[in-house]
């Protein structure tokens, strides 16, 4: 197979966005009656839906801390999610996912108001197209806000890539696959503060310097967009006196 060309001769990129801008993206809260907060989020054609359970109890008592809540996760990609089934059974990459939303999520967590319980989040994705990881922290942290978990802010993720030597923002399977860097990131905008930050492939210090202020340029755009999900779910909820 020869090599696959990801920008095209006008400078945009193979599905036509140019290299600053986003897919479409879309969220929604409160859309799992069962569950304490839930929250689906579509980075383009990577759907993500996150479910929130807690804090409750738990049989372990031992896994338990006594001056805050335990916070766990698991990353689970469906069956059908790939191009190739999937093994349903847990995957190495999943464990290892659900390892990096879990530490991306936990700063903003004010898990010392709920000690001595566990709360739950639980990630499945319905399909995938790149920005998988992204994409779930984004849908975990609305979940939690769904779901009435005190947090000092919310989190949002978005990927930047280098192909054909070029930086792009929120890459999707092909650019992930094909191109020569991706870097992973996760932002509490109102906190300046980075939770995530992974670096597959190389770049030169101007290189990252840059793509990290692409980064957070986008991520204040989800995270904008995060905020009026919220803002509209319950803006119509009336407080009983």
């Amino acid at each position: 197979m020869g090599r696959v060309k990801l920008l095209r001769e006008d400078g945009l990129r193979h599905d036509g966005r140019k290299p600053d801008e986003l897919r479409p993206i879309r969220m929604q809260v409160g859309v799992l009656n069962k569950a304490s907060g839930s929250a689906l989020v579509e980075y383009g054609a990577t759907k993500v839906l996150a479910a929130v359970h807690g804090p409750r109890e738990i049989p372990q008592k031992h896994l338990l801390l006594p001056n805050r809540a335990i916070l766990r996760c698991r990353y689970h990609m469906l069956t059908f999610s790939t191009h190739e089934r999937k093994s349903p059974a847990p995957s190495r990459r999943e464990i290892e996912l659900s390892k990096v939303i879990r530490e991306a999520l936990e700063p903003v967590v004010m898990a010392e108001v709920f000690p001595r319980t566990a709360i739950d989040i639980f990630i499945e994705v319905i399909n995938a197209d790149g920005g998988t990881r992204t994409a779930s922290v984004t849908a975990a942290s609305l979940a939690l806000a769904d779901a009435g978990i005190p947090m000092r802010d919310l989190v949002v993720g978005v990927a930047v890539g280098k192909v054909d030597g070029v930086l792009v923002l929120d890459i999707d399977e092909v650019e992930d696959m094909y191109g020569e860097a991706d870097m992973p990131v996760a932002v509490a905008p109102s906190l300046g503060l980075v939770t995530l930050l992974q670096l597959n492939g190389v770049l030169t210090r101007e290189e990252f310097d840059e793509a990290l202020k692409l980064a957070l340029k986008g991520a204040q755009v989800i995270y904008n967009i995060a905020r009026e999900t919220l803002k509209s779910r319950y803006l119509g909820v009336k407080v009983e006196e």
